[in-house]
């Protein structure tokens, strides 16, 4: 998970930054030096696996705003080396520290080409793979090695019930370095920890057991058949990746849609440049604040950005755009006006129903209404000086009654005590 959303960009926070790619990088540098003290263990399936994890590197593309996996053949890979025991029934475990050798060099070989057609390198990514092939290997390979892992489980459906076990462990180390990653999602008011990894938890229902069952078949496939089996096995999840891609495509058109259908209240005059952007990006800090995750989030964000959508109806513009000081027949008539407007767009259907509750009671609501409905005030409010950002919060406060859900305002309160987004209007 963890996956990102707009307004959620750059890098990690430095100590966590420097501490996951030193441990990366020492980590790796150790493994070269082994491995090249004491050369390849089994070169053939070195070669094998290493070009397997090269070649779903090459492909991938840039990970899409909220794609958990962007490279499942190579995750796939490189899980797969980690928990190779035997081929074609004989025993050929290359060790912990060669496989985070082998891995490391796929990665740094398909940086070339990817290099060289412009993609940007990610470095955090890179050390993630690693350190997570690195922990597998670490937890099978010495187990391999002495023989322990045959006499406690094995060679049957229990050895199969250790490898699912150890993938679930690599799982949460790898959901464990991605939370790490997400705490740059807000600049300047990172969201707690513990929340981050449960989202990340939650965003690995989508391709992850694809890629940790297929990762575990092919050592087991190869286990069996030798090499052969990983070109066989190798299918399903290309087939299921050409389907991620698609769907991913989808998503990316609906995004431009909305922002496009974002921008335009801007070039008509109805709202301040920007405005969409920073409820937006608030919208969703707060959101997950209060527990929205993956798909929740979507519809929030997409319903923030085009939440004013049906000011292109009015005549005179409201004055800063700030609808959220109108009187409350007006703001329904926009609301409604904008949700219908979003009905033709295509996207989610729960996105306009968002926009369509802006102006009802909070208790009547959706919960990512009542977010956009308080992110949206406190910006207007900000844009009007109300006493600052102190000021419009205490707003806000004294609208619990009908407008604004408490637990929406006190969330939005501890986002912007973190150093969260303000909006530009709050001096």
């Amino acid at each position: 998970m963890s996956g990102g959303h707009a307004g959620y960009a750059g890098a990690l926070p430095a100590p966590a930054a420097l501490a996951v790619r030193g441990a990366a990088l020492v980590l790796a540098l150790t493994a070269f030096a082994h491995t090249l003290a004491h050369g390849l263990h089994g070169p053939g399936h070195a070669l094998a696996f290493g070009l397997l994890v090269a070649l779903g590197e090459t492909v991938r593309r840039s990970a899409a705003p909220g794609e958990r996996e962007p490279a499942p053949l190579g995750a796939a890979g490189a899980l797969a080396y980690a928990l190779l025991g035997d081929s074609a029934g004989r025993p050929t475990g290359p060790g912990a520290l060669q496989v985070v050798a082998v891995v490391t060099a796929a990665q740094l070989l398909a940086a070339v080409p990817r290099s060289a057609r412009g993609h940007r390198l990610d470095p955090d990514r890179a050390a993630r793979r690693t350190l997570t092939a690195g922990f597998a290997a670490v937890c099978f390979q010495p187990l391999y090695a002495s023989g322990h892992a045959v006499r406690w489980f094995g060679d049957g459906p229990r050895f199969a019930l250790f490898l699912l076990a150890l993938l679930a462990l690599t799982a949460l180390c790898d959901a464990l370095l991605a939370a790490l990653a997400a705490r740059q999602a807000t600049p300047g008011a990172p969201a707690p920890y513990g929340q981050l990894l449960g989202g990340e938890l939650r965003a690995l229902a989508g391709i992850g057991p694809a890629v940790g069952a297929t990762g575990v078949v092919m050592a087991l496939g190869v286990a069996v058949a030798g090499l052969w089996a990983l070109p066989v096995l190798c299918g399903p999840l290309l087939l299921t990746q050409v389907a991620f891609r698609r769907y991913a495509d989808v998503r990316t058109t609906c995004r431009q849609t909305v922002a496009s259908l974002a921008r335009a209240t801007e070039i008509a005059g109805h709202t301040p440049p920007g405005h969409a952007r920073r409820v937006a990006a608030l919208a969703v800090a707060v959101g997950r604040e209060v527990g929205l995750t993956g798909p929740q989030l979507t519809v929030l964000e997409h319903a923030a950005l085009m939440h004013d959508i049906g000011q292109l109806s009015l005549l005179d513009p409201v004055p800063g755009g700030a609808t959220a000081l109108l009187p409350a027949a007006e703001q329904r008539r926009i609301a409604l006006l904008g949700g219908a407007v979003v009905r033709r767009t295509g996207v989610d259907p729960q996105v306009a129903a968002v926009v369509e509750q802006q102006a009802d009671p909070y208790r009547d609501q959706l919960p990512a209404a009542r977010i956009v409905r308080t992110v949206n005030a406190y910006e207007d409010l900000c844009g009007e000086s109300v006493s600052g950002p102190l000021g419009a919060l205490e707003h806000l406060r004294l609208g619990t009654g009908r407008d604004h859900q408490p637990q929406v305002v006190e969330a939005l309160g501890r986002v912007l005590a973190r150093g969260g987004l303000t909006p530009a209007g709050s001096g």
